[in-house]
């Protein structure tokens, strides 16, 4: 078992941007949300797609293109691994592709890397874009469409994962 909210203190203390901010805990909570949603109907790895969650857009240096920064947020998942991520190998290798690779587009491939993918490409509509259905990997995910579209442009917080993590919605701290 992980713990959550220590995994969230280690990411939040190199987090350079801002928290509430478009790659911020807000979204990753949706992206959680999301993806577990996907995992119900598809069968995928809950515990990679809640790490993917948090590690995918943790180390971003900037809110527009950010090259590489898939490869940096999966280089901390390793550089943490042991301390607070415990993965066997291929496990790990399933997050720290999935996380590397999250902007590519891809759509075919296992079954795990596509709901992590297809969960962050649900929460598109907070930067003003529609999810295209034909872009999405997995079925699970064209059918949670318009749930989490609606919630990505109204910027949803989910307070019971926010609060799981040791932060509250609203707070003026993160």
């Amino acid at each position: 078992m992980h713990d959550i909210p220590a995994i969230v203190d280690a990411i939040l203390s190199g987090y350079p941007l801002a928290l509430r901010g478009v790659h911020g805990v807000g979204h990753w909570a949706r992206v959680l949300e999301n993806g577990l949603r996907i995992t119900e109907i598809n069968g995928a790895d809950r515990e990679i797609v809640t790490l993917f969650a948090l590690f995918h857009d943790a180390r971003r240096i900037n809110e527009e293109r950010d090259t590489g920064h898939g490869l940096r947020g999966a280089e901390l998942a390793r550089s943490l691994r042991g301390e607070l991520v415990h993965l066997d190998d291929d496990r790990f290798d399933l997050l720290f592709e999935a996380c590397r690779l999250h902007t590519e587009g891809g759509t075919n491939g296992d079954r795990t890397l596509l709901a992590c993918w297809d969960a962050d490409r649900l929460d598109l509509g907070r930067v003003g874009i529609t999810p295209d259905p034909h872009r999405l990997g997995t079925k699970a995910a064209r059918k949670l469409l318009g749930w989490a579209h609606v919630r990505a442009i109204e910027w949803h917080e989910p307070t019971a994962v926010l609060a799981s993590w040791g932060l509250e919605a609203g707070q003026n701290t993160w």
